[in-house]
């Protein structure tokens, strides 16, 4: 009987990708069975300071344990509702330790564009690429996007770019509904804040979460929705999402439809 010839550097490597290991957090392996034998962390509690509006989220030091979801979905809620800025807004995001997202990922991906424009797109969460560059799509399917918006005139800086998870999700996994939640007043706030004519949802996670519906894209693609800021009305349609047309591209035809009803309605309003 043979024996089996070890990987190969090129086939190990390979294989990490395939299972989603595309990045190092630390620059040396760590034993994670000779950590199970180390005494448990000692939890520090920073002493209490007076902080001026707005208000940031209660830290939470990382490498511990993040609070439990419903705490940090009401910290959430309560940071975004004082925002007054988008410049604001980012920085209690950049403080914000309740999504356990943030501790793998390498940076906050808060937007890219023009905060003024008066059409806003919205997706669910940075790749490899804007998890690097620290901006939402500028991967392939951001190229593809850039080309989809520039045919009906549109460029980013006349548009807003965002997702609804500002963190890169471990491996590019789906984020969890919790951590869905948790991010989910921040980007309302961030819908609020730039107040745009029309919102464009990018794919079925950033659709159902942000216009309340279980219908999949196939349903939703195409069809006006309102959404509610709580100040005011947003014309909002969903589209194809630019990575799923780029392994899908046979859908691309429907996905022109959607960008021409985007700009006859930029065109009316």
């Amino acid at each position: 009987m043979m024996p089996e010839l070890a990987p190969t550097v090129r086939e190990l490597l390979a294989f990490y990708l395939e299972a989603g290991v595309d990045c190092a957090l630390v620059e040396e392996p760590v034993d994670r069975l000779a950590e199970a034998d180390a005494p448990p962390p000692v939890t520090r509690v920073a002493p209490p300071v007076e902080t001026p509006r707005p208000v940031a989220a209660p830290a939470v030091i990382r490498g511990e344990a993040a609070p439990a979801p419903d705490v940090a979905i009401a910290t959430a809620r309560e940071a975004a509702r004082t925002a007054p800025t988008l410049e604001a807004l980012r920085e209690l995001m950049q403080n914000f330790d309740g999504c356990a997202l943030k501790n793998t990922a390498t940076r906050l991906v808060f937007a890219d564009g023009n905060p003024r424009a008066r059409i806003m797109f919205v997706g669910e969460a940075p790749g490899r690429d804007e998890d690097i560059e620290g901006l939402p799509f500028v991967g392939r399917s951001g190229k593809l996007l850039d080309h989809m918006i520039g045919a009906i005139g549109l460029n980013r800086t006349t548009a807003y770019i965002a997702n609804v998870i500002p963190w890169r999700p471990p491996g590019n996994r789906t984020p969890t509904p919790q951590e869905t939640q948790i991010c989910l007043p921040f980007i309302q706030r961030q819908i609020e804040l730039v107040n745009p004519d029309v919102l464009v949802t990018l794919g079925n996670p950033s659709t159902q979460t942000l216009l309340s519906t279980r219908e999949g894209i196939m349903r939703t693609r195409g069809r006006w929705f309102d959404y509610d800021t709580g100040a005011r009305m947003i014309r909002a349609l969903p589209t194809f999402h630019p990575a799923y047309l780029l392994r899908s591209p046979a859908y691309k035809r429907l996905a022109w439809q959607d960008l021409r009803a985007i700009a006859k309605a930029l065109a009316l309003s």
